[in-house]
């Protein structure tokens, strides 16, 4: 499926989500869950959400520096449609969710942000998928709050790691004036703009209005090393995109070594903006994932790209 097919699905899938009512047994009564879009004041933050509602296991997905909850669109109709109940927000100061100092410090951590929306949520266990930025978040909260994830998936993301063997890899790559082209040069693969004008303009449309003007970026609640990620606990899945010019396989099979039995699969031929890209692929892969049922190798037993 093209992108543009893609979106077309998900604004139906997620308009008819919408006008759903789901039942669950809660107490041994049938309580509806609706379908909802809105905000969640939250200790420093007016926080934007997508819900779609449901029954099934919670899907928090956490979106790049490069856009916002919206770049979610196609997962999260397939995520509901799988039966899964899949939720993405705003992270503080991008999109719609405007800092608020009055009610709590700032800038604060997104991984902060996300534990509170969970509990405003009344998650008690979900499964975490990041990519690009959203990956930092991802190991960041993994390694803080293991104990409340169901599983991890990182996608496309240098993992913010810190250590010398992975600046080195960053040092050794990086294209010489990259930082300054727009940002679709440098994260959306050749193939995808080749194929998919349209889908390439949405994506930079969503990109250049991301980011509120001045807002200042939240660190991690620690720096991410291999340290760290050794003490994440939680079933994980590692997703390198084939054709990613910032966090290509080799770099991303380096610190996937240090994840316990962390999973492995390539998406062939997309950049760094690969659940964009290669919508089809990445759910499909992050469906068997998240249902059990993938028999991907394991990093760690896999020969370095």
């Amino acid at each position: 499926m093209d992108h543009t097919r893609a979106s077309r699905f998900w604004f139906g899938g997620i308009a008819a989500a919408l006008g759903l009512w789901f039942v669950v047994l809660h107490a041994g009564q049938a309580s509806p869950i609706r379908a909802r879009q809105g905000f969640a004041d939250l200790p420093g933050v007016r926080l934007w959400f997508t819900d779609s509602g449901g029954s099934g296991e919670p899907v928090v997905l956490l979106h790049p520096n490069t856009g916002t909850s919206e770049i979610w669109e196609p997962q999260i109709a397939a995520l509901a449609k799988a039966g899964f109940r899949a939720i993405a927000f705003d992270r503080r100061g991008w999109g719609k969710s405007t800092a608020d100092s009055a009610t709590g410090a700032q800038p604060g951590h997104v991984a902060e942000d996300l534990d509170r929306l969970a509990d405003f949520l009344s998650l008690t266990r979900f499964h975490l998928v990041g990519v690009a930025g959203g990956g930092f978040v991802a190991l960041d909260y993994a390694a803080w709050r293991g104990e409340r994830l169901r599983s991890l998936v990182v996608g496309a993301s240098t993992g913010a790691v810190s250590d010398k063997a992975i600046q080195d890899v960053i040092a050794r790559i990086e294209i010489p004036g990259i930082r300054a082209l727009p940002a679709h040069y440098r994260e959306v693969g050749p193939s995808y703009r080749a194929v998919d004008p349209d889908g390439t303009a949405r994506w930079l449309e969503i990109h250049e209005r991301a980011q509120q003007k001045g807002a200042p970026g939240q660190p991690l609640r620690s720096p991410n090393t291999f340290a760290k990620l050794a003490t994440i606990n939680v079933r994980t899945l590692v997703m390198p995109a084939g054709a990613d010019l910032l966090a290509p396989p080799a770099l991303m099979w380096i610190w996937a070594q240090h994840v316990k039995d962390a999973q492995w699969v390539v998406v062939p031929d997309a950049g760094h903006a690969v659940a964009w890209e290669q919508p089809e692929q990445f759910n499909a892969y992050l469906l068997q994932f998240l249902r059990g049922r993938s028999r991907l190798p394991k990093a760690k037993d896999v020969p370095r790209p």
